[in-house]
């Protein structure tokens, strides 16, 4: 039996990372293949069975786990982001979710022939959207401007919300009518923000004390932070049900946004634990279903689902943006995209199981359709999203531009050159003559250290995928490497080799720059001996060996432009490998003599 446990355990665990992996690599949604590794490890292929394998555990860890998802999800919200759209999100997670639960009740009634109490029941687990699903792809799509925020904010937002709708309607169930679940519903919801709000905000002002005295050494910080928060979870939804999701979403709210102590750490560790935690609860809740609950797939599920993306949302997100000084783009943006994730799923389960066991009949369709509208808005939503943004203009799913720091005379060169073959640049300096110089060469420029907390929220990085860390100072660049690898990943940033490359550890900087040895000092020199950077377009017959032989070897490769749309930046660990066709941007020595040399007065 123990061996069946460990086998059931690590399938999860391998399907569960390996989706994610896969997902990655072709560019897919996540929830797509954590779906289907769940399909096939469960009603498939029989490999697991939650409900065997963790018996009565299964939905206390199921409902803890989300708790921990929402509090990471909170972790991540800055009202700052909300400047002048705050309305917007207290619409759609209000006035929205109204709109939403009425429609799909009414669509559940007439299309499902579900009595109204499951309907409404039905209704309220699928207002949530969740940042399960949302913040993958958001991930993947990069919408513009102020559009990802407000997705990210209401997909957090939403989700103690619906839990607290659905189960107001089940203890109205439960009760015995709708009557009487009138008078819970106001008693209820005052109950669980007041509950669920204070105990959230009062856990997380107790950690940041704790934190700011430093009574919690460094490597307890993350453990204790975790107890915390399921602490938190489970002592709100003592005092009231499901208020838990509201008090840790609150409680990383709170934290996000107060200015005493930092948490960047205990957000890193709370990212990497929801990807495990999202993998498995896919994998756990999607094995349970059965071929039988698959096949009530039919054209009336089909219908119900078209009717909540074509007209549950649309309405939504219209009467929740009205006045709202978004542009239709953004708000038809913001219609396409809804989709539902593990909260849903985790609430669907939850009451499925409660009311089934209480003898309503009709409570085992909760789980099949409420997964019947998770893979279908995730397979709209999903593969629909990337196409849609990029057709509007409102996103850059692949960004290959450039963010440079350092606006010295080469820094400038190389960025004008990348900008002339059609990427983004932008540099950054705290030197004013260094910028003002970059602004009348026609280069985005911001004013201050690369470094500086205002440079996300004052400058528009659309299109900016990489960091090349350019300045004279090795610490500037390696410090700059650290803090740059939560915004782009650690493959697409970049620094000059340190003087002394060996008084830094692996860790402390990024993938350096141009080939091996290539110092400020060095490339400097080059630039005062004569060389520019020229952009040469390679055929079958004017190779790189040709190339070379022109400028008399006098050639260091900085980037390759492939097919005319991607730039590959070139270092010790990405050489080049120029093809006919391949655009080679590299820094040369001018093939007839020339005096003329480098201009250093603003070093």
């Amino acid at each position: 039996m123990s061996e069946e446990i460990l086998t059931g355990l690590v399938v999860i665990f391998v399907f569960g990372v390996g989706a994610q992996w896969l997902s990655w690599r072709l560019r897919v949604p996540s929830i797509l293949f954590l779906l289907i590794a769940g399909v096939v490890a469960g009603p498939v292929t029989g490999l697991v069975n939650p409900d065997e394998l963790l018996g009565d555990l299964l939905l206390p860890i199921v409902s803890l786990s989300v708790g921990i998802i929402l509090f990471e999800g909170g972790l991540t919200l800055k009202i700052s982001e909300l400047k002048g759209y705050g309305n917007v999100v207290r619409n759609l997670v209000t006035v929205g979710v109204i709109v939403t639960w009425g429609v799909i009740t009414l669509a559940a009634i007439f299309i499902l022939d579900l009595g109204l109490s499951m309907s409404l029941l039905l209704g309220a687990v699928l207002v949530v959207t969740g940042p399960t699903v949302i913040i993958p792809l958001l991930r993947s799509v990069r919408p513009k401007g102020h559009i990802g925020s407000i997705l990210k904010w209401e997909g957090i937002i939403i989700d103690p919300i619906g839990a607290m709708l659905a189960v107001l309607v089940f203890e109205g169930i439960i009760a015995g009518g709708l009557k009487e679940a009138g008078s819970l519903a106001a008693i209820g919801i005052i109950k669980t923000i007041i509950v669920g709000g204070f105990i959230g905000i009062a856990a997380a002002w107790i950690m940041v004390q704790l934190l700011r005295r430093y009574w919690i050494p460094d490597y307890l910080q993350n453990p204790v932070m975790l107890m915390a928060v399921v602490t938190a979870f489970i002592l709100s939804g003592h005092f009231q049900a499901e208020s838990g999701l509201l008090a840790v979403t609150l409680m990383g709210v709170y934290l996000a946004n107060q200015k005493l102590v930092t948490v960047k750490h205990i957000v890193e560790f709370k990212e990497n634990l929801s990807v495990l935690l999202i993998a498995g609860l896919f994998i756990i809740l999607a094995a349970r279903l059965t071929i039988a609950e698959l096949s009530y797939i039919d054209f009336s599920g089909i219908l119900f689902l078209a009717v909540l993306v074509v007209i549950a949302r649309p309405l939504s997100v219209f009467a929740s943006t009205i006045s709202s000084g978004l542009s239709m783009t953004e708000r038809f943006f913001l219609m396409c995209m809804a989709p539902r994730g593990i909260v849903a799923a985790a609430i669907a389960s939850i009451f499925s199981l409660r009311l089934a066991e209480l003898g309503y009949v009709e409570a085992e369709l909760l789980v099949p359709l409420t997964f019947m509208v998770i893979i279908g808005t995730v397979a709209l939503y999903g593969l629909g999203a990337g196409p849609i943004a990029k057709r509007l203009k409102l996103s850059s799913p692949n960004p290959q531009g450039l963010l440079i720091a350092g606006a010295h005379y080469w820094a400038r060169a190389i960025a004008k050159v990348v900008k002339d073959e059609g990427f983004e640049v932008m540099l950054t300096d705290s030197n004013w003559a260094n910028i003002t110089k970059a602004r009348l060469a026609g280069l985005p420029v911001y004013f201050g250290s690369v470094l500086s907390e205002q440079l996300h929220a004052k400058t528009d990085l659309v299109g900016i995928g990489r960091l090349l860390a350019m300045t004279n100072n090795d610490n500037v660049n390696s410090l700059a490497a650290i803090r740059f690898v939560d915004v782009f990943g650690r493959m697409e940033v970049y620094q000059l080799s340190p003087f002394d490359e060996k008084r830094l550890s692996e860790e402390l900087k990024g993938r350096l720059l141009f080939g091996e040895g290539r110092t400020y000092s060095q490339l400097d020199k080059l630039f005062y001996q004569g060389g520019v950077v020229k952009a040469n377009t390679l055929t079958e017959e004017f190779g790189f060996d040709e190339l070379t032989e022109l400028y008399g070897g006098y050639i260091v490769p900085l980037f390759v432009v492939e097919d005319g749309k991607t730039l590959k930046v070139l270092a010790v660990d990405n050489e080049a490998d120029p093809k006919a066709g391949d655009t080679l941007i590299s820094i040369v020595k001018p093939i007839e003599d020339s005096t003329d040399h480098a201009d250093h007065e603003d070093e």
